[in-house]
């Protein structure tokens, strides 16, 4: 399993914006993958919001990029891969 942390953070007058695009674009066009397990999103006090996502497997669906008048710093994103102990 494959977890995807993708992290931006919003113009503060955007934040709403982004996070309407979040939830109602970006996250429902990877949840129809038939490897998506699972996708939570997340919101911070700094206008950041984090979507972080479990694939089966180790090719996780990538979604656009949000419209760049919504976002202060360029979205990033990183793999993780859980470790057995």
């Amino acid at each position: 399993m494959i977890v995807r942390v993708w992290e931006a953070r919003a113009h503060p007058e955007g934040f709403a914006d982004l996070m309407g695009w979040i939830c109602d674009i970006a996250v429902p066009s990877i949840e129809l993958h038939p490897q998506h397990i699972a996708t939570e999103v997340l919101s911070s006090t700094d206008h950041r919001l984090m979507v972080i996502s479990k694939w089966r497997g180790n090719q996780p669906m990538m979604f656009v990029e949000p419209p760049g008048h919504l976002v202060d710093l360029k979205p990033r994103w990183r793999d993780y891969a859980l470790v057995d102990r």
